[in-house]
């Protein structure tokens, strides 16, 4: 019994405890939520988690074009600009591979992708949903930007590979 109660407690709280990834100065925070237009010929590019419930004790890699950009944790985002007028694929850690997502981004164009933790056979998997503008700035704006280009060591070597 004691067993039962004790696996019990350790699921509840990796469900429901908070992971934290190294966050980006505030100042730079606050810029990437005024969500100017991009560089010039780029689109701008916001990838955000805000668990409400369960996942934020797990960590999930972003990357775009197979490009680390970053840990991921509850409550936090990411601003990366690409090259406009192309194809571009944003991707998440999962439980057995990456999840990806292939969107044709158009320069001086804002787009917003939600990483979500989903439940499979084993806890922890993740995916990632576009967002319209209006509910990513939202969002966003209620977040706090992580510190770009930090990946779980293994996934980034495996994804190199490639």
């Amino acid at each position: 019994m004691n067993k039962v109660l004790y696996l019990g407690v350790v699921c509840f709280l990796l469900l429901t405890g908070c992971a934290s990834v190294e966050m980006a100065p505030k100042e730079e925070s606050d810029l990437a939520k005024q969500f100017n237009p991009p560089s010039d010929g780029k689109a701008g590019v916001y990838v955000y988690r805000s668990d409400s419930h369960f996942g934020g004790a797990l960590k999930k890699d972003v990357w775009i074009n197979k490009k680390c950009i970053g840990e991921t944790a509850k409550g936090v985002f990411f601003y990366h600009e690409v090259d406009g007028d192309k194809e571009h694929t944003i991707s998440t850690e999962s439980e057995f591979s990456p999840n990806d997502l292939l969107v044709k981004m158009k320069k001086g164009a804002l787009y917003f992708f939600h990483q979500y933790i989903k439940f499979g056979l084993f806890v922890g998997g993740a995916g990632i949903e576009q967002k319209s503008e209006t509910d990513g700035k939202k969002a966003v704006s209620t977040l706090s930007m992580a510190k770009k280009g930090k990946c779980d060591a293994d996934t980034v070597v495996a994804e190199t590979e490639k």
